[in-house]
């Protein structure tokens, strides 16, 4: 789940499980790689279970969290010298 009042995108936990918001950005301003394709970086993440959006394909290349021994949001980015980084999403307040 996720809170959009006007442009502002949230989570409603610290963990990130439930996001399914529109942020694609990381922390650096890197554009996160879709979570269906495993190129630049091969990953073991393709299975729809680990999504709350009911699958890879539908997490598109939004930051997620879909491992449960990390807190916060985060992805794959499409940088091939940069594997993954953090994603600035606040918690909703």
């Amino acid at each position: 789940m996720y809170c959009e009042q006007g442009v502002r995108d949230c989570t409603l936990s610290v963990a990130g499980h439930e996001y399914i918001g529109h942020t694609s950005v990381t922390v650096s301003g890197k554009n996160c790689q879709a979570w269906a394709v495993q190129t630049p970086h091969g990953h073991g993440f393709n299975k729809d279970y680990m999504f709350p959006d009911g699958s890879a394909t539908g997490a598109s290349n939004n930051c997620r969290n879909p491992e449960n021994g990390f807190i916060g949001l985060w992805c794959y980015t499409e940088d091939s010298k940069v594997r993954w980084e953090k994603c600035d999403v606040p918690t909703c307040g």
